[in-house]
């Protein structure tokens, strides 16, 4: 990659970032399509994604525990079992093939949550601890094996099934994104002994538009239309890693 693309790269890595926090999120999926849109190998876009999901997923989730909108009742079921399921995901190394397939997949259902966003819901239960655990491993499983924080998942199915509202569900994903990526990358580093540098250049970036971005929060933009230009973004960069090669 040339001078000129990387800066390019590094400017779009810090507007995702941007963009994502000032809407609660850490921004994996955005990052992959990034750099799958800038013709980074899925091998590399992996890793990196876990490197700059655990700089921008810690400083939204200081910012909603700041805001007391954290709970912990809520929040440790699912992570119980998925900090362990996510270092197994990211220590694992399947073909190239087929980890273009899966990211590619995260990246459609990521542009499919953000057209179909679900309202606050007026009422909230919270689920049983077995139902928690087990789903949390799963989400957490699948966070390491594509290099996300598993927060696109479980944000929606918090929503779905009424288990909380927005905010509330927001803070719980920014720490459950937090907690497995680092897992997923410890897992991955324990197969492949290294990180790639992509992931510490471009972490500048996302810190910058982490910490502006999250700040400033949500109710200062147009939200809906930044969820429908992410959406189009992520469904052209998915499409690209399933039906091309």
């Amino acid at each position: 990659m040339d001078a000129a693309h990387f800066i390019f790269l590094f400017l779009a890595i810090g507007l995702v970032a941007f963009l994502y926090s000032s809407v609660g999120h850490a921004g994996a999926s955005g990052y992959i399509a990034t750099m799958t849109l800038f013709g980074v190998a899925p091998t590399i876009i992996r890793p990196t994604a876990l490197v700059l999901n655990i700089l921008v997923a810690s400083i939204g989730a200081f910012q909603f525990w700041r805001a007391g909108h954290f709970s912990w009742k809520l929040f440790w079921p699912f992570a119980l079992l998925s900090i362990p399921a996510a270092y197994l995901g990211g220590y694992l190394q399947p073909s190239a093939s087929i980890l273009r397939i899966l990211i590619g997949i995260v990246l459609l259902f990521s542009a499919a949550r953000l057209v179909f966003r679900r309202s606050d819901p007026s009422q909230t239960a919270v689920p049983s601890r077995p139902m928690a655990v087990s789903v949390g491993a799963g989400l957490g499983f699948l966070a390491g094996l594509t290099g996300t924080g598993g927060g696109i998942f479980l944000t929606p199915l918090l929503l779905f099934c009424r288990w909380a509202h927005i905010r509330q569900a927001a803070a719980v994903s920014a720490l459950f994104i937090w907690v497995n990526s680092i897992a997923g990358l410890i897992g991955y580093f324990t197969a492949v002994h290294s990180v790639p540098t992509l992931g510490i250049v471009l972490g500048a970036a996302a810190i910058v538009g982490g910490f502006v971005g999250s700040r400033l929060g949500s109710r200062h933009f147009p939200t809906r239309t930044i969820s429908i230009l992410l959406a189009i973004v992520l469904t052209i960069a998915g499409a690209k890693l399933i039906f091309t090669r």
